[in-house]
């Protein structure tokens, strides 16, 4: 037993690498009627980093919560559990959290029985764990991406044993059906349809912190859209860190674009899903997409470089021209797609020339909109450990042309809406402009226009008057329930 720790279990990246099992054992879960409940009168706030995976697992965290007889505040100071929901793609988001940590010790100054937590993915790796181990000892709860359904068992033995719990587990990963969920948007809704990774690009942690790809039964997918649609959602996204592997691991013959034609059939209005690996879109899905209808027209598919040097060094497992070429039926079979991607700038050897690669690709694909990256090491993946002597002044210089670019196919995909009548699903006021409401329309795009508070979680349609770079602007035409 670790000093310090009533209940302790530490990662470990030898076996966090490790892909042996061959059947995928799924969990039904059953809330356990003792814990139903358990706390009274005491708040919760939990701080979620990162991709939609993590904020389709902070849903579930918050749903366990409730009920163990936990309500949410966005109040710091008025919460007895503060939970973060980590990620570990990137240094910067890591730093971001440790900072936060630091700062939020303070609260328990004040309220002795606070409970801070860290969780989701940066715990699941062996150097962040120990960080959080030597230098935050006041952390009360820490777990990882294998055992949220776990969190009301650990909560009992903190509030009723005040036990400090660390449980972090290195595995393949398993299936937990059941787990309740507090969906943060009563119109969207996130659903997982597998989880892992096996595909091991050289510069990402996601296969060490979130196990082997395993697909959930398509019987449970289909019956949670259903679920959903019965519940008057709009919006469904499905989740995967490679959803165009789903079914690879359920040794039957059912792909994700058998997936995708039997939700094709389901009264919800609108379906999209993340992320796509380039290699695994196949004509299939293509042609899924293709069928229109509740499946939309907008898919981002990371392409990383446009070097196929530099891609074999990422082990991407794909060329720039087979990629071109997958994004050339895509604009054929789905006209008008609007096509989004990730790129990294700077990975350890990148030239000029394969630099000019990336920047030649971006501009054959016309890409509307990208992530983009100056390539972060990520300890115990081979890039870490490849040689990269590029001067950080150029691989800014780097990123700012690729921008520049981007940015240009970003206002000329919303340039192309003006003067369109276009449908908007309606999430609330306007980030930047409470006086406005905005929502996204079937293409991806955000809107902007004015309208009623009455108007939020339907579909209207709005005529676009004009486009800026990174949204539109628009008035309602006539809205729908």
């Amino acid at each position: 037993m670790e000093k310090n720790y009533d209940r302790y279990f530490a990662p470990s990246l030898r076996e966090a690498r490790k892909r042996i099992k061959k059947d995928i054992e799924t969990i039904r879960f059953e809330f356990p009627e003792n814990l139903i409940g358990l706390v009274k009168n005491k708040k919760y706030l939990i701080k979620t980093y990162g991709c939609q995976g993590n904020e389709a697992d902070s849903e579930k965290i918050a749903g366990i919560l409730e009920n163990l007889g936990f309500s949410e505040t966005t109040q710091e100071e008025e919460a007895d559990l503060i939970l973060f929901n980590t990620c570990a793609i990137r240094e910067n988001a890591e730093s971001r959290v440790f900072g936060e940590l630091g700062r939020v010790k303070s609260y328990k100054k004040h309220n002795p029985d606070l409970l801070l937590g860290i969780c989701g993915c940066m715990p699941q790796e062996e150097r962040v764990f120990n960080i959080i181990k030597e230098k935050y000892p006041y952390i009360d709860l820490v777990f990882g991406t294998h055992n949220i359904h776990k969190l009301g068992e650990y909560l009992y033995d903190a509030y009723l044993n005040k036990e400090k719990v660390v449980e972090v587990f290195s595995e393949e990963g398993k299936i937990v059906e059941g787990i309740p969920t507090k969906r943060a948007h009563e119109r969207k809704a996130w659903v997982n349809i597998m989880y892992g990774c096996d595909e091991f690009c050289t510069y990402c942690i996601v296969p060490y912190t979130r196990g082997k790809e395993r697909s959930r039964s398509f019987a449970d997918i289909i019956e949670e859209v259903r679920e959903l649609a019965k519940e008057g959602y709009q919006e469904v996204t499905l989740l995967g860190q490679n959803v165009n592997a789903y079914g690879k691991d359920l040794n039957i013959n059912y792909t994700f674009a058998d997936l995708l034609n039997d939700l094709w059939e389901i009264p919800i209005p609108r379906i999209r899903f993340t992320t796509s690996h380039p290699r695994d879109l196949d004509d299939a899905t293509i042609q899924a997409l293709a069928k229109g209808g509740n499946l939309m027209p907008h898919l981002h598919l990371p392409v990383q470089s446009g070097s196929n040097r530099i891609l074999k060094k990422m082990n991407r497992k794909y060329t720039k021209e087979e990629y071109l070429e997958k994004v050339a039926k895509l604009k054929d079979l789905v006209p008008g797609i609007s096509i989004t991607t990730d790129i990294i700038v700077g990975f350890p050897g990148e030239t000029d020339e394969d630099f000019e690669e990336t920047l030649d690709l971006v501009q054959k694909v016309d890409f509307e909109g990208a992530f983009t990256f100056i390539f972060s090491p990520r300890e115990g993946t081979p890039a870490a450990k490849y040689q990269d002597d590029l001067d950080s002044k150029i691989k800014k210089e780097r990123l700012h042309r690729l921008n520049k670019l981007i940015n240009e196919g970003y206002l000329r995909g919303n340039q192309r809406f003006e003067g369109e009548t276009v449908k908007v699903l309606v999430e609330g006021p306007s980030q930047k402009n409470p006086e406005l409401l905005s929502g996204y329309t079937e293409h991806n795009k955000l809107v902007n226009f004015e309208g009623d508070q009455s108007l939020v979680g339907k579909i209207v349609d709005v005529k676009i008057e004009k486009a800026y770079t990174w949204h539109l602007r628009g008035i309602i035409v006539e809205n729908h329930s």
